[in-house]
C-alpha cells in the first residue's frame, strides 16, 4: 500500500474492523489492496488530486459529489464515467449537471496505467479521490478498502434515482434506505455540503416557485426572513448561474458549520433543509451539534466507507464480474 495509507493504517484498520469491511466483508474489498500489484496506486491518485486542487480548489467538493453520484446508480463501478455519442449515459442525466472531476481521474488513470497496466480500476480511483478531497479541505484522514472493478453498463435513466436538491425528506429516506444507507448515513452524506458550492438553478423553486396554498407560488416560508432576503440578493429571479456556498459562512472548510445552519434554517437547498423537519434526522443533527459532537468526524469517515462500499464488483461471484478500464470514458473492447 502507498506510503500515505501506511500513515494512518493503525487507525483506519480499527475503523474498518469495526464496520466488518476487512476481509471477505463487503465483496473481498480490502485496505492495501494494490500493495504488491501496484504499490504507488494510492500516492499516485493523491498527486493527481493535489496538482488539480493547487490550480482549483473547488475540484475538491466536486470529487466528493463524483463519488456520491456515482455509488448511487448501479453501485461503486465508475459507470458515472462512461460518455456516449449518443448522449445516453448514465452522466448524460440532468440530476448530473454540472458534475465535475472527471479529467482529475482520468489524469491519475493515466499514470497508474504507466506504471501498472490494467490493475487499478476506475471505480477505485473516484473512491480514493474522495477520500483524499475530504481530508485536504480540513476533514478526516481515513484508509478506504479497495478491490472494486469498473461495470458493464452506463444507462441515463438509471441516474433517476439520484437523490435530489428538492426532495422531501421522505423521499431522501427512501433513497438512502434503497442504497443500504440509513438516518445516521444520510445526515452525515449531507454534511458533505459543509464544503462546495451550488447554482441559483437549485435554489430557485425555494425562492419563487414553492407551492403555497390556494394553487400560489411564491417563497419557502420555513426560510427566515432575514435569510430569504440574503438568498434572494444573491439569486435573483432568472438568475440560474449564480453559485453560492452550500454552507453559509464555512463553505470553504470542512466542519459542523452545515448542521448548524441546517439547524437554524439556514439551509440554501431544500434537501438539507429537509433534515430539520424529521425528527429522527433533526435528533442526528442536534447530537453531532452537542453530546456526539466528538465523534462527528470519526462517523463521518465511516459513512464515507459504507457508501463507497455500494454495490462494489470484485469479481469474485458478484454478478458481471466488472472489468478494469483501459480508458475510464469507455468500455473496453475486448
Amino acid at each position: 500500500m502507498a506510503s500515505r495509507g501506511t500513515a494512518s493504517g493503525a487507525a483506519a484498520m480499527a475503523l474498518l474492523l469495526s464496520l466488518g469491511i476487512i476481509g471477505v466483508a463487503r465483496g473481498q474489498l480490502q485496505v492495501g489492496f494494490y500493495s504488491d500489484s501496484c504499490p504507488d496506486a494510492e500516492d499516485t491518485v493523491t498527486a493527481a488530486v493535489q496538482d488539480a486542487a493547487a490550480s482549483d480548489p473547488t475540484i475538491l467538493p466536486a470529487l466528493l459529489r463524483l463519488q456520491f453520484h456515482d455509488c448511487f446508480v448501479r453501485g461503486c463501478d465508475a459507470s458515472v464515467l462512461i460518455r456516449s455519442a449518443s448522449n445516453d449515459a448514465e452522466v448524460d442525466n440532468g440530476k448530473n449537471q454540472g458534475l465535475r472531476g472527471q479529467d482529475v481521474v482520468d489524469a491519475a488513470k493515466a499514470q497508474l496505467e504507466d506504471q501498472c497496466p490494467g490493475v487499478v480500476s476506475c471505480a477505485d480511483i473516484i473512491a480514493l479521490a474522495a477520500r483524499d478531497a475530504v481530508a485536504m479541505t480540513g476533514g478526516p484522514s481515513f484508509d478506504v478498502p479497495t478491490g472494486r472493478r469498473d461495470g458493464l453498463a452506463s444507462n441515463l435513466r438509471d441516474a433517476d434515482v439520484l437523490p435530489d436538491a428538492a426532495d422531501s425528506i421522505s423521499v431522501l429516506r427512501s433513497r438512502f434506505a434503497a442504497a443500504g444507507l440509513n438516518d445516521r448515513d444520510l445526515v452525515l452524506l449531507t454534511a458533505a455540503h459543509t464544503v462546495g458550492t451550488t447554482a441559483c438553478f437549485f435554489v430557485k423553486d425555494r425562492l419563487y416557485g414553492f407551492p403555497l396554498p390556494g394553487g400560489r407560488t411564491g417563497s419557502d416560508p420555513s426560510i427566515p426572513a432575514p435569510f430569504l432576503a440574503e438568498l434572494k440578493a444573491r439569486c435573483p429571479r432568472g438568475d440560474f448561474n449564480t453559485r453560492l456556498p452550500l454552507d453559509r459562512g464555512s463553505g470553504g472548510a470542512f466542519d459542523d458549520s452545515i448542521l448548524r445552519n441546517i439547524r437554524s434554517g439556514l439551509a440554501v437547498i431544500a434537501s438539507d433543509a429537509a433534515l430539520a423537519g424529521s425528527n429522527a434526522t433533526r435528533a442526528l443533527v442536534d447530537a453531532y451539534l452537542g453530546p456526539a459532537a466528538g465523534s462527528f468526524q470519526g462517523d463521518f469517515a465511516a459513512a464515507m466507507v459504507r457508501m463507497g462500499s455500494i454495490g462494489a464488483i470484485t469479481g469474485d461471484g458478484d454478478g458481471d464480474g466488472g472489468e478494469v478500464r483501459d480508458v475510464c470514458s469507455a468500455f473496453n473492447t475486448n
